[in-house]
């Protein structure tokens, strides 16, 4: 076989990073120019293509080599983090992933960066995916591809075209209502929550959850404080809580920051649940085992990557047919001791002056 100008035979093939670097331009520009799309000069574009071209560059040029049309992969655009919730939704993804009888590429992202979600995609277009599950919780500004795959968004709203769009949430607003109610049942009169940051889809999702649960029981709404996932923001907020004697139950958006709140609340002289019961959210098993125990919301992280890897599926394999209906993912209350009745007015631990 005549090796193709440009490389010379046995070479890696080429990817979008070395068009990108031959014509001088970023990958996102690559990205438009291949996918046709406008706002590029006509100077630009021969540049792009005479580079693809010299180098022999085709896009998703693996799944095209193939008869079928399909190489019986995924691909998951994934935040780089070790947190707790991104990384046991990505291990969902992959044991759905494998069930399915496909492989798993993956590509972490930087944290919410559209220019390096766009590199990511094409990156896994280039390993000839038949479809893209984008995991990224975050996505900062508008996205610039149009892709020939079907994409699952899991617990986040579509962020660019696709060949066919699927959403699949992961009942992150349903499970922050139940963590509301569970407080409300108790016989709390309001319930104060601990958010996450505010560019996070799940942030929103569990604000939204905590609001209608209070709208519903006709319960004041205080002010949303805000936190980051971490124990230390979670630490902040116990101590700006701890001095107020009003307050009796929190709803924290993650169960680390309920972790940190709960160690600030004591320091500062209020028990736990007895003066202040508090909820986490995510259902990490290590907080099984803390004083007191978490009563926590179980985040369905496999139901809901096995649900969107069935749906994805079905895409790529049945791509005129209609999509079957997704099932709504479980909600799982923990209880254990960090929530009790609200202790009566006169018997409320007064927090000392900080």
């Amino acid at each position: 076989m005549t090796p193709v100008a440009g490389r010379s035979a046995g070479s890696p093939a080429p990817r979008s990073a070395d068009v990108a670097r031959v014509a001088g331009v970023s990958r996102k520009t690559v990205s438009r120019v291949l996918n046709n799309e406008p706002y590029v000069s006509d100077e630009v574009r021969e540049r792009v293509l005479g580079a693809a071209e010299k180098l022999g560059y085709r896009l998703n040029h693996a799944a095209r080599a193939l008869a079928s049309g399909r190489n019986r992969s995924i691909g998951v655009v994934a935040l780089g983090t070790a947190g707790y919730g991104t990384a046991m939704l990505l291990v969902g993804i992959e044991k759905a992933v494998r069930d399915a009888g496909y492989a798993l590429r993956v590509v972490n992202t930087p944290d919410g960066d559209p220019e390096g979600i766009a590199g990511a995609v094409m990156s896994l277009l280039e390993q000839g995916v038949d479809g893209i599950v984008v995991s990224e919780p975050v996505v900062e500004g508008e996205v610039s591809l149009r892709i020939d795959v079907p994409v699952l968004f899991l617990g986040a709203p579509p962020s660019f075209p696709s060949a066919r769009t699927l959403t699949v949430g992961v009942g992150a607003h349903a499970l922050a209502r139940t963590a509301t109610d569970h407080l409300l049942d108790l016989g709390h009169t309001t319930v104060h929550h601990l958010a996450g940051p505010a560019r996070w889809y799940a942030s929103t999702d569990r604000i939204e959850g905590w609001r209608a649960a209070l709208a519903a029981r006709g319960a004041q709404e205080p002010p949303v404080i805000q936190g980051d996932w971490s124990p230390e923001s979670g630490y902040a907020a116990g101590r700006a809580l701890a001095v107020d004697s009003s307050v009796t139950a929190v709803f924290a958006a993650g169960d680390e920051m309920a972790i940190g709140l709960i160690h600030a609340l004591r320091e500062a002289g209020r028990r736990v649940p007895e003066d202040i019961s508090v909820v986490g959210f995510d259902g990490n098993p290590v907080f099984a085992y803390v004083t007191p125990p978490l009563t926590t919301v179980r985040q369905p992280f496999d139901a809901a990557a096995r649900e969107g890897i069935r749906l994805l599926v079905h895409a790529i394999e049945k791509p005129e047919s209609e999509l079957p209906a997704a099932s709504e993912p479980p909600v799982d209350l923990v209880v254990r001791g960090s929530t009790a009745p609200p202790p009566p007015p006169h018997g409320r631990t007064v927090p000392p002056a900080i």
